[in-house]
């Protein structure tokens, strides 16, 4: 239990880090197309500083995103060889033509875009990062369909104790995958509108550089407002997805005990997991139900009827997720997004009066709101990984079954403090990248993105 207990606390504070990046590189790409793509068609000097500037902060970014990534890989092999073992043969076909469709793409013509700004036609220099948006995007739909695949099993038979691939177009169509896909995407675009707009308010408020400041401040608000509101969308449909297919995360969410038709959805709740029920609890009556059927009828199951069924059908064990968990990740998830939808919307309205500028307050919580993104993306995560528990291929194999069988706590213990010493370092030198450069702000005279992509190498080797 204890190699369990470590190998768990390393995947998720690695992979956590790791989705930091993640999706500021998937909706920062798309931006920078948009910037770029404006500044061929209008031919303003303006909009090619603006690219440049937030291009430091993107090839920033993407560095940190490859950098903690390569470490998901070999924790498969380290902690978890056995669920590599049972899963290889499904979860590696999706990894590898991640490598080989979308990454060496990506990394290819990112390259193509850093030195060819005086090299490459402008058209076709635009065409560079459209085709980076694209295939940092499609990197993402790679990784989710292995993923969704270990949330809801698809297009498998089991031969010889192990996951045999034997409909790859089941992969790819898993209905999972196409709820979680749309919101991961969306949920990079939402962090690249704050990104942009928290920044370019910085800026505001600074008085400095107003002309192209003025001008990204639109791009992120209207990227920011357009994609919350979406993203709500994708995770009502997600939801309701939940609600019919895995009734186990839904209730855990909910933190709810007993089968309720309509069920309420509870605003707070404090949980008594050992005895499995909420000593208190303020909710709504039927909203549950109608999140799930849209209607305030139809009945959901509550947690212990679900572990009633699952130990008839998987034999004894504890097949509750983490309920406290569940229920306050979605709630931090939900209200960080609120926050963001309110605060875009407040300020496009100011925009539309000409009064942003003058606001301090609106543009003082713009700048103080940067983490929002990156709070509901990572409790977003914990609430998809951590709601299947205690599996780790739902239906399929436990996480006591995938743990590498040869490991030590002491080696895990080896590898989790020199990862996170790793990790440590790689974050203050990203904090102090992105500090310059904002600081720095799009001078005259700044250095080239090939002198960035030169510098941030040497600062890694």
């Amino acid at each position: 239990m204890e190699e369990i207990l470590l190998g768990r606390w390393q995947f998720g504070i690695t992979t956590v880090y790791h989705f930091l990046f993640v999706p500021l590189t998937l909706g920062l790409s798309v931006l920078l197309a948009i910037m770029e793509t404006m500044y061929v068609q209008t031919g303003n000097e303006l909009y090619k500083k603006m690219t440049k500037f937030w291009g430091k902060l993107f090839l920033v970014n993407f560095a940190m995103g490859v950098a903690t990534g390569i470490v998901q890989e070999f924790q498969f092999g380290m902690n978890w060889a056995e669920y590599s073992r049972f899963m290889g043969d499904i979860f590696g076909a999706p990894l590898a033509l991640e490598a080989l469709t979308a990454f060496f793409l990506e990394s290819t013509f990112l390259g193509l875009w850093i030195f060819g700004w005086d090299k490459l036609s402008k058209k076709m220099h635009m065409t560079c990062m459209w085709i980076v948006a694209f295939s940092s995007n499609l990197s993402a739909f790679w990784i989710l369909s292995a993923n969704s695949f270990m949330q809801s099993p698809v297009g498998y038979s089991l031969q010889n104790g192990r996951a045999e691939m034997v409909d790859f177009p089941a992969l790819i169509t898993n209905p999972y995958l196409w709820g979680q896909f749309p919101h991961t995407v969306l949920g990079g675009l939402v962090t690249a509108g704050v990104f942009v707009a928290a920044i370019s308010a910085y800026y505001l408020l600074k008085q400095r550089h107003l002309e192209i400041f003025r001008s990204s401040v639109k791009i992120g608000l209207a990227c920011m407002f357009i994609s919350t509101f979406l993203v709500m969308g994708t995770g009502h449909l997600q939801a309701q997805y939940l609600g019919k297919h895995q009734p186990m995360k839904m209730a855990s969410m909910e933190s709810l005990w007993e089968t309720a038709s309509p069920a309420p959805f509870a605003i707070i709740a404090v949980t008594d997991e050992v005895n499995k029920r909420n000593t208190s609890e303020v909710g709504i009556p039927g909203a549950l139900s109608l999140l799930i059927y849209d209607k305030m009828e139809g009945e959901v199951k509550g947690l212990n009827e679900l572990q009633a069924a699952a130990e008839a059908k998987y034999g004894p064990g504890n097949y509750m997720p983490p309920v406290s968990q569940s229920f306050w990740s979605f709630r931090i998830m939900v209200l960080a997004g609120l926050w963001m939808a309110i605060l875009s919307a407040w300020s496009l309205l100011l925009l539309y009066k000409n009064k942003l500028e003058t606001n301090t307050t609106v543009l003082t919580l713009l700048l103080w709101s940067l983490p929002m993104p990156y709070i509901a993306n990572s409790t977003g995560w914990i609430l998809t990984e951590g709601g299947r528990q205690p599996w780790i291929v739902v239906g399929l194999q436990k996480l006591n079954a995938a743990i590498s069988t040869n490991l030590t706590s002491l080696d895990i213990w080896i590898s989790l403090i020199g990862f996170t010493v790793l990790y440590g370092v790689l974050a203050i030198a990203s904090i102090y990248l992105v500090r310059k450069f904002v600081l720095a702000g799009p001078v005259e005279h700044q250095p080239s993105l090939s002198g960035v992509a030169k510098k941030g190498a040497t600062l890694w080797n």
